[in-house]
């Protein structure tokens, strides 16, 4: 009885084997048996001599054993590693020193240099062991102390918050009780102070050069190329400068979208808002249509009045006189709300609902603070001159703007990465409109979206019109073994339904991130509109491609209608830029707060306490 259950099991293993190694041309036929399925199992002349025909593929019916399904894993936020700070080696000088002059003092001062600790990330330790080694003299200390244009640099450095900077990061200590000490004690004094503050100025002019943080490290969803800063001529340009603290403004970025950042950076910080004023506090999941009536409605004006321009309140000083605190939600009362929408880049329809009450109730001046501070950062990562023609697209206001002669011409809504398809931050050159676009499949939807579909229905893709490859050759979707995880690329041919509506505007990065149109135009009346899989979907496509190309609507329409395929290069290339900025100034120059969507704030936060961390643990 053992025996025969023995050769039982032997035989289903046997037929399971070979079931699983039958190969079926095409999807749908049947199995091609050349011989009995006895010769089969006892291995005769038939089964040795069978051979599979090309191209043929084992059916996902068939397989005992698929592949596991893969997945294409999305970029990371990291711990930020901070750079690493190295001692400053300053050589001593030649033996012997000159007894008298300019060489004494200053190898007098070299000595003592090389006999102190100072640390600096390794930029500018370089720098200021270029200058200390070429016999450069002390510019902050004499043999008095620290001089009054050492100390006007000290003080010039203590107001780095004013241009989102940490002071911490910056501060000289100078050692009390210098007076009481020998000679030669003050003079290693001394002269670690003025390595310290070389390094820290220097440190300064290259943070607010390029910024505190290497953004490439915070995320896989930043790409950058950072700034190179030639430090090697500043000390000298110091030692020669009248005014340290004009030298050290004038390495700002010179762009006006920093200039207003600063501004009201500077505003909040000299004045507490929140206590002149009692914070706005509106009832959660409040909605108010017009026509309506809520006991909220007092506190929604007063939202209006604490957040609106002034502008906006002198447009509407009548309405805002005449309102007594009644519950009734009046046309003058809904004009003045759409009024407030508008200017805080929210559909202006009247309607009072979350994404209304969060720009009143949403962020607190701490909380504005940092976000100037951040968007004061990425903004150095960015050129110093955005240029006088670009696109300009903020993930956060879910918004795209077109600047032109240093204007901005346009602005419209944008559909963004959900937060689990985050959009990257970075910058590129527009070069290329195509019309009636095929859309390539992400390979990451391919395998995350369509493969668990595939291995269910192999013909999934056939019934909704996509083109496969596999190979370099277009076959049927359910030819292939989706359980093996093939290799392929999928396209959407150009049609009323494909993902990419009737245009995309191309700016070829690594990331395959591009502008375009799309079917899905309700996403555009969401107030909340992170949700596409990264790309950048336009409310107004046309309007968008018209202006990239210097030519009309009515063009871009003819080109459209052609139905044709066809890729047409822009006249002259020029930037975009896909940024994520919380915190950003209107065309107006007022500054206008975001909810962090990826929390990419918190992620850069957490980056500048590590920096800080780092480098004052060797101060």
């Amino acid at each position: 009885m053992g025996k025969q259950l023995q050769n039982s099991r032997l035989h289903r293993a046997c037929v399971a084997a070979l079931l699983a190694g039958v190969t079926l041309v095409g999807a749908g036929t049947q199995p091609v048996m050349a011989t009995t399925l006895m010769e089969l199992l006892r291995g005769g002349p038939a089964a040795q001599k069978r051979q599979p025909p090309p191209q043929e593929v084992i059916p996902p019916q068939q397989l005992a054993d698929p592949e596991p399904l893969q997945k294409v894993d999305a970029p990371k936020y990291y711990t930020y590693k901070a750079e690493k700070p190295r001692l400053i080696a300053i050589t001593a000088p030649a033996t012997p020193i000159a007894v008298f002059g300019a060489d004494h003092d200053i190898a007098q001062a070299q000595l003592a240099m090389s006999q102190v600790q100072v640390f600096a990330v390794p930029d500018v330790a370089q720098a200021v062991e270029a200058y200390y080694n070429n016999k450069g003299a002390p510019i902050w200390v004499s043999d008095a102390g620290v001089s009054d244009k050492g100390r006007q640099a000290m003080e010039a450095l203590a107001g780095a918050e004013a241009v989102g900077l940490e002071p911490g990061d910056y501060a000289v200590k100078v050692p009390d009780g210098l007076d009481g000490m020998d000679a030669d004690a003050r003079r290693k004094a001394l002269m670690k102070v003025e390595l310290d503050l070389s390094a820290k100025l220097l440190t300064y002019v290259q943070d607010t050069t390029r910024g505190r943080l290497d953004p490439n490290k915070i995320s896989g969803y930043h790409d950058f190329k950072r700034k190179a800063v030639n430090l090697q001529p500043v000390l000298d340009l110091l030692r020669t400068s009248p005014d340290v603290a004009a030298y050290l403004r004038g390495r700002d970025p010179a762009n006006p979208q920093f200039a207003a950042l600063k501004t009201e950076l500077q505003r909040l910080l000299s004045e507490d808002r929140q206590q002149q004023q009692a914070p706005v506090r509106i009832k959660p999941n409040t909605l108010l249509k017009p026509g309506g009536s809520s006991p909220e409605l007092p506190n929604i004006i007063a939202g209006v009045k604490a957040f609106g321009s002034d502008s906006l309140k002198t447009e509407h000083a009548l309405t805002l006189t005449n309102y007594t605190g009644g519950l009734d939600y009046t046309p003058e009362l809904v004009a003045l709300v759409e009024g407030y929408q508008k200017e805080r880049g929210l559909k202006a329809d009247g309607v009072i609902g979350n994404a209304t009450i969060r720009t009143m109730v949403g962020h607190s001046n701490a909380e504005k603070i940092e976000k100037l501070v951040i968007a004061m950062e990425q903004l150095r990562w960015l050129p110093n001159d955005l240029g006088p023609r670009y696109v300009f697209i903020n993930q956060p206001a879910f918004e795209a703007y077109y600047i032109n002669d240093r204007q901005q011409q346009l602005a419209m809504r944008v559909v963004v990465g959900a937060p689990q398809h985050q959009t990257f931050f970075f910058q590129n050159m527009i070069q290329t409109v195509e019309f009636n676009p095929y859309w390539g499949v992400p390979r990451s939807i391919i395998v995350n979206e369509f493969m668990p579909k595939l291995r269910q229905d192999p013909s999934y893709l056939d019934r909704l019109g996509y083109e496969v490859s596999y190979k370099g050759r277009k076959v049927n979707s359910s030819q292939l073994d989706w359980n093996a995880n093939p290799d392929v690329d999928v396209r959407q041919p150009p049609s009323s339904d494909n993902a990419l509506g009737d245009l995309k505007i191309l700016f070829p990065n690594a990331h395959a991130i591009y502008m375009h149109d799309t079917p899905a135009k309700s996403f555009f009346k969401r107030d909340m509109r992170a949700l596409s899989h990264g790309c950048v979907r336009l409310a107004e496509p046309r309007v968008m491609a018209a202006a990239v190309m210097g030519t009309t609507v009515d063009d871009i329409n003819q080109q459209i209608a052609s139905g044709q395929n066809r890729a047409v290069q822009v006249p002259q290339k020029f930037p975009v830029y896909v940024s994520y900025f919380t915190a950003w100034p209107d065309k107006d120059g007022a500054v206008r707060y975001y909810d962090d969507i990826y929390s990419r704030d918190e992620a850069t936060r957490k980056a500048f306490i590590a920096t800080s961390e780092a480098r004052q643990a060797q101060s």
